[in-house]
């Protein structure tokens, strides 16, 4: 028997992976469990497991090359006699199966719910031949932007439907025509921007970022006065404790009582999360960004969290990263205080309510409660959310509570 070894989906934002390296030779045994490649995902590394034992015997997608989720990158025979006819075989055109996910309906039953999608479907094209296609509206808009033509692509779908991975592939197998000119945005084509180079992570933060322009936000700013927390921060420096883990954890003691900011929209209704998972921007020595993700900040100190932060910007900068430690996140914290700017605006990333931009504490001249003029240590930050999710006056709630939390009574934050 021969076995088909598949791109992995590593993430549900995932389309196509690059194979990083092959751990394996063809001709190599194999058994069951063994590291066979190493895969690039859009923000990780990730090892590839055979789930067989036998050997491998023809590898179609080679180091530094890029394919569909789903899409074939090797065989594996079963026995030493199944190598010739392994390696006679040529790389299939399109996925096994298909990678465009479907939205749960919750008041249908799954075969009612997959006949209610499919009837949703662009209207069907006919072929060259004269046949009809079905094609599914991302697939068609994908298809639009790539230039392929949907009259020459092999459907993977039910039915022959045509679905977003069979674009991906057509569009990697065959030169692709020339893609319709819109009128209402110049925002360049998935091609287009892997014809520039990107790596996939910089390809993931570009889709994520086109996702959150469609996002309803809005922005709401305030000045924290920071003497004390900068106080505090000095006394627990020498015990691995960062200003990055010390704000993700008053950012979570706040949202205890603000849920709503701690909340995401869907296509299903408001999505309140019962967990708080911190995630901070992190850039990246390629170019990319990643956000790892303090999960729980609300339940842990300040020194456990001080120490999974040092773990995960480690492992984050080698792509060690597993998926659900940089895509859990429930509110994001983006500080680029470190490099002296004031205040700025950050984007809500898809999946999210909110995203908290921090700027730098510096020395301010302020009017002192007795009408003195005074020095004080005072940061700039700017609360950015999803209006589908909250609004102003919820914003305007948490950032009071968390400015209370840093000026007033810092110490909270060396408790569970």
């Amino acid at each position: 028997m021969i076995h088909e070894i598949t791109m992995p989906a590593l993430s549900s934002t995932m389309t196509e992976g690059k194979v990083v390296a092959w751990k394996k030779s063809v001709g190599e045994k194999v058994e069951k469990g063994d590291i066979i490649a190493v895969v690039e995902s859009d923000k990780a590394d990730m090892d590839v497991e055979s789930f067989n034992e036998g050997y491998l015997a023809n590898i179609f997608v080679q180091d530094g090359e890029t394919t569909a989720v789903g899409a074939a990158i090797a065989l594996l025979a079963q026995t030493k006699e199944e190598i010739a006819q392994a390696a006679a075989k040529s790389a299939p055109s399109a996925p096994k199966q298909p990678v465009e996910p479907t939205p749960a309906i919750k008041s249908e039953k799954p075969a009612e719910a997959t006949k209610a999608n499919e009837s949703k479907s662009a209207p069907a094209q006919p072929r060259e031949d004269g046949a009809r296609i079905a094609v599914s509206p991302r697939a068609r808009k994908l298809a639009q932007d790539m230039g392929v033509d949907l009259s020459k692509t092999k459907g993977s779908g039910t039915n022959g439907r045509i679905v977003e991975a069979d674009v991906l592939q057509a569009a990697q197998a065959a030169p692709a025509t020339t893609p319709a000119i819109s009128t209402v945005s110049s925002t360049p084509s998935l091609k287009e921007i892997a014809a520039q180079g990107f790596t996939t992570m910089q390809k993931a933060v570009i889709q994520n970022m086109e996702q959150s322009l469609a996002i309803p936000s809005f922005r709401v700013g305030y000045t924290i006065t920071t003497d004390r927390f900068d106080g505090l921060y000095q006394q627990l420096k020498s015990k691995g404790v960062t200003v990055t883990t010390l704000l993700a954890k008053a950012v979570a003691t706040a949202l205890v009582d603000h849920p709503l900011v701690n909340s995401s929209y869907t296509s299903n209704g408001l999505k309140t999360n019962a967990q708080i998972n911190v995630a901070i921007a992190v850039a990246m020595d390629d170019g990319g960004l990643i956000t790892p993700v303090l999960r729980d900040a609300a339940n842990k100190d300040v020194y456990q969290l001080s120490r999974e932060w040092k773990d995960l910007v480690a492992r984050a900068r080698t792509k060690k990263l597993q998926p659900e430690e940089y895509n859990s996140g429930t509110i994001t914290i983006s500080n680029l205080g470190m490099f002296g700017v004031d205040r700025f605006d950050a984007i809500v990333p898809p999946g999210m309510g909110a995203i908290l931009a921090v700027g730098a504490s510096k020395p301010t001249v302020v009017v002192n409660e007795d009408g003195f003029f005074g020095v004080k240590r005072q940061m700039q930050v700017v609360l950015s959310g999803d209006h589908r999710v909250f609004y102003g006056s919820h914003a305007a709630l948490f950032l009071q509570h968390l400015a209370g939390l840093i000026e007033k009574e810092p110490e909270k934050l060396t408790l569970v």
